[in-house]
């Protein structure tokens, strides 16, 4: 199965920053067959990373309307972010969904925009702790799904971050991410047909080189969603490298 590494960079990072990421990166980096590494940085960055990294990182937008133009201040179309150098978009991340209102119904129309653009969506999705505490987990991923049944087949990956392992020190055990990431598979084959079994399902609760190896291995994970640990390039490169190793 092909892997994926798919860095998240938040609101972090400055021009400067992503300057010395790309250089470390670059001296660093070594492709490999069945591994694609890609960067989501800050949208003020496409442009320049972009510049600086050719072909060789994949660039990812954060987030985007689904309007492809008009009276939307502040926001981005998908086709911004693909005249800056983005080839794919984060869709559904779980802080898109707790501080911005991002529900299913606003995702329907991104999901068709990003692959109207030939943008690859990846969409994220997952449950709080309550959530979880609750018993209610495999309810939430079915209700967040569903709407794939309303894009249809398609270019598609899939992120699943358990919100509760997130930055709160919290981690999912290999066997809760294991029943997950199977449960979303299942989902994919019944709401996609055939060509849900080939949909990317990422991991993307607080991933470190610690931690990957072990993820990596679990059955239906294509690779990770990563936060904090994409920052540092060196880090990055680590995990790139635990994924070449596990193909």
């Amino acid at each position: 199965m092909q892997k994926m590494v798919v860095a998240n960079w938040k609101m972090n990072h400055l021009k400067k920053d992503a300057e010395a990421f790309c250089a470390e990166f670059k001296a660093g980096y070594s492709p490999r067959a069945g591994v694609i590494a890609a960067v989501a940085p800050p949208s003020t960055l496409l442009a320049a990373m972009g510049q600086a990294m050719g072909a060789l990182l994949p660039l990812y937008g954060q987030n985007a309307h689904a309007e492809p133009k008009g009276a939307y201040t502040g926001e981005l179309s998908m086709a911004h972010l693909q005249d800056a150098g983005a080839t794919g978009v984060l869709l559904g991340h779980s802080e898109r969904r707790q501080y911005f209102g991002e529900t299913e119904e606003t995702l329907v129309p991104k999901l068709k925009a990003a692959r109207a653009q030939g943008l690859l969506p990846m969409l994220c999705v997952g449950e709080t702790l309550a959530q979880r505490d609750g018993g209610a987990t495999l309810d939430v991923l079915r209700a967040q799904l569903a709407i794939l049944a309303l894009v249809g087949p398609g270019p598609l990956a899939l992120a699943y971050e358990p919100v509760w392992a997130i930055g709160t020190g919290r981690r999912a055990e290999a066997s809760q991410i294991e029943e997950v990431h199977a449960f979303i598979r299942k989902q994919c084959v019944e709401l996609l047909g055939p060509t849900g079994k080939d949909v990317a399902i990422l991991y993307g609760g607080s991933v470190t080189p610690e931690s990957f190896p072990e993820i990596l291995g679990i059955p239906e994970v294509a690779g990770g969603l990563v936060g904090g640990a994409s920052l540092v390039a060196s880090k990055f490169l680590q995990l790139i490298a635990q994924a070449q190793a596990a193909v």
